[in-house]
């Protein structure tokens, strides 16, 4: 017959439930206890919560208390200390039930009080877009991971399985953990040197927010595991066996890099999965710091090692206590593989960070080297004790602190945008919204006008100026960073282009066949792309546009039998052309030539002193382009039409210059600029403003001489004070 007291009273029947055991089963016990008064206090915390919790259901409808086993759980296998797993056992005690913080120190003491208070604090924030109150929430956060590391640890084991559960949450629920998880937790586990937690926590934030792409790397990744598993058995065998040879204890394994990562590298390099290679990589943990060095030797035997890939973080270890080498060698195929070699205690520290430090060590004594791990954290709260320091300088530190590589700025109404190192106004108003993007012409930042090419710096305030007339330009490409911005631009100037060399080839079919007296056959030849390799009419139109076929070249593949009408007079001066350039071994000189057809590129405008390419274009000439002009990697597949040319001008000669000045809108600004363009003997061909805000664009068309007098007006220009940049445009 069944013990009724058994279940009431198993420390002494001993008939525990199944989820205590196994968590029982994951906790390292400290050398200074037993195993029995592990399980006795382990116990104390179980049943404290469990009737703590008791009716209480998670949104999945199972029992709540399950949330806080799997807490701990997590917990006990980074091998953190006992009163940190008890932690993770009551973390919602305090907030989800009538438990206060007095009854947890009566019944299990300060220590563990005071980690479910840290945790309870931070559980509580609600993360908002607003500056003040985003800054006053991190400094709860970290002013409770002050008094001990350890609640940010319960605090990422919790994250994690609330992660891990999240498909019962509502949509909007999702989004809003998810996006917080990823601007928060990952970039702080990251600080904290918890590798495992940052890519499982990446991994389920890319689940949440890119359902698709994770489920096609999941599929991806199982389809080639058994391919991978065999590629990589063969890498390891000979430095396992020459290892063994030496008597090197060593374990060796390869594994899948994470979902997350994947993903990052196909978007980054534009990519599909089957395209991306260095999707898994292989780990050496040896037993010591010698061996990790033999290992290398070893490895860089059999394999071609990369040398400019080769890392050692071992004798530089970085600022989160991350010790391991890093190389990366081509396999027999010529394949790359990065293989990271380590010891079994920098694997733990790499894996888990900071928790590694509550690893127990012989003789019960922990980490000693821990504050030195997290300096920049412990200056950060010392800032925060100083009763001088404010919310808005608080942010701007740990911003720079904790997302190295990332800026923080600000919209005027205090709303807060994550963007890369190095952005500017420009991917700030495509982050904001794409049309925003497409339309700005100018920012303020901190309530000064400046260039779109700005910079951008931690806590900027960022206004962007926008007008319905401002379309985006191919100088944007240069400085645009964030792949949301770059795309945008692209696609937006590959279809002006496409246009463009739609409009042109449409002109010059109709030209041509005029002056062959065959435009008669203007539909045939439209209805004629698919012979050409071509998909639509406007793709063809697009090819003849851009000087990819011409119309000669149709019509000798769709009527080779008739003979066109060339004039004797046109055949005459194509051959004088050709003669010419082939005679003239340095250059082309552009004065006094009649006999060639010769045209200045209007994307560029070439001026005296200009460096300058020409380009031959068949059936009209040759086209003068600036040898930096954004025109020519276009046709530079066809490098056999360019040749060099040179000026031969004389003084008096007048070019075209048009000329963008942009600057703070004030009283007598065109005034200043004109008479500033006026004593240099310069005319003003035609001027024009525009007016946006407090900023003011003006457009002067000037006739010069020479660059080196255009370079002398710009010096000139530039040094009024209300004027931010001058620069040469089309």
């Amino acid at each position: 017959m069944e013990n009724p007291l058994s279940k009431l009273v198993p420390q002494f029947f001993g008939e525990y439930p199944k989820s205590f055991i196994k968590l029982f089963n994951c906790i390292t016990i400290p050398p200074e206890m037993t195993p029995d008064s592990v399980k006795a206090e382990l116990w104390k915390a179980y049943q404290f919560a469990s009737i703590s919790h008791e009716g209480q259901k998670r949104r999945s409808g199972e029992p709540y208390f399950i949330h806080c086993v799997h807490v701990a759980e997590t917990l006990a296998r980074w091998k953190m200390d006992l009163t940190t797993i008890m932690g993770g056992l009551l973390h919602d005690t305090v907030e989800d039930t009538d438990v206060s913080i007095e009854d947890l120190k009566i019944k299990f003491g300060d220590d563990l009080a005071d980690l479910v208070d840290g945790v309870t604090k931070i559980s509580g924030l609600e993360l908002s877009s607003r500056r003040e109150k985003q800054a006053e929430n991190f400094m709860k956060m970290l002013l409770s991971v002050a008094k001990d590391l350890r609640v940010i640890i319960i605090k990422f084991a919790d994250r994690l399985h609330n992660m891990e559960t999240i498909q019962h949450m509502t949509k909007m629920k999702q989004r809003r953990i998810a996006v917080e998880t990823r601007d928060v937790f990952v970039p702080l586990a990251h600080r904290l040197g918890m590798a495992q937690v940052k890519s499982q926590l990446e991994d389920l934030v890319l689940k949440t927010l890119h359902p698709g792409p994770f489920k096609e790397i999941e599929s991806n990744l199982k389809a080639t595991k058994k391919q991978r598993e065999k590629f990589i058995h063969q890498m390891i065998k000979p430095i396992n066996d020459e290892l063994q040879s030496r008597e090197i204890s060593s374990n060796i394994y390869g594994r899948a890099k994470s979902h997350s990562s994947i993903f990052g590298k196909m978007v980054k390099r534009e990519k599909l999965f089957e395209e991306i290679y260095d999707i898994y990589a292989i780990r050496i943990i040896v037993d010591s710091v010698e061996a990790c060095y033999v290992s290398l030797g070893i490895l860089h035997d059999a394999y071609t090692p990369i040398h400019d890939r080769f890392k050692d973080f071992i004798a530089t270890p970085k600022s989160n206590g991350y010790q391991s080498l890093h190389t990366t060698v081509m396999d027999p195929a010529g394949q790359m593989v990065e293989i990271q070699i380590r010891t079994k205690e920098m694997d733990e520290t790499a894996e888990i960070g900071i928790a590694a430090h509550w690893i127990y060590k012989e003789g019960g004594k922990k980490s000693k080297d821990l504050d030195s791990n997290v300096k920049w954290l412990r200056e950060l709260l010392e800032m925060l004790q100083d009763e001088k320091s404010d919310s808005a300088e608080f942010m701007h530190l740990l911003k720079i602190d904790l997302f190295k590589n990332e800026i923080f700025v600000y919209t005027p109404k205090g709303d807060l945008v994550q963007l890369p190192s190095n952005a500017t106004p420009v991917d700030f108003a495509y982050e904001v919204h794409t049309e925003v993007g497409f339309h700005c012409i100018g920012a303020k930042i901190n309530h000064q006008v400046a260039p779109l090419n700005t910079k951008l710096k931690n806590g900027d305030v960022i206004e962007v100026i926008t007008s319905k007339n401002q379309t985006p330009s191919y100088g944007w490409q240069k400085f645009a960073v964030t792949s949301k911005a770059r795309n945008s631009i692209s696609k937006y100037l590959r279809k002006t282009r496409m246009e463009e060399s739609i409009k042109l080839g449409q002109e010059i079919l109709v030209k041509t066949l005029r002056r062959l007296k065959r435009l008669k056959d203007q539909d045939e030849i439209k209805d004629s792309y698919e012979s050409f390799g071509f998909k639509t009419t406007e793709e063809l139109l697009s090819a003849l546009g851009g000087g990819h076929i011409t119309v000669r070249e149709i019509f000798q593949k769709l009527h080779p039998q008739d003979e066109l009408d060339i004039s004797d007079e046109e055949k005459d001066d194509s051959n004088r052309f050709l003669n010419f350039a082939r005679s003239k071994t340095e250059g082309i000189v552009l004065d006094g030539i009649s006999d060639i057809m010769v045209n200045f590129g209007k994307c560029c405008n070439p001026i005296p002193g200009d460096k300058m390419v020409g380009f031959i274009t068949r059936g009209r000439g040759i086209t003068v382009h600036r040898s930096d002009c954004k025109s020519l990697p276009l046709l530079s597949h066809e490098s056999d039409r360019l040749l060099p040319v040179e000026w031969n001008v004389k003084r008096k000669d007048l070019f075209n210059v048009r000329l963008k000045v942009v600057g703070e809108d004030k009283k007598g600004v065109l005034k200043d600029l004109s008479e500033a363009i006026s004593k240099m003997n310069i005319n003003i061909t035609s001027v024009e403003t525009k007016v946006y805000d407090n900023m003011a664009e003006t457009y002067f068309v000037i006739s010069i001489n020479n660059n080196r007098q255009l370079d002398r007006l710009f010096k000139k220009l530039t040094a009024f004070h209300h004027v931010d940049y001058v620069e040469r445009t089309t």
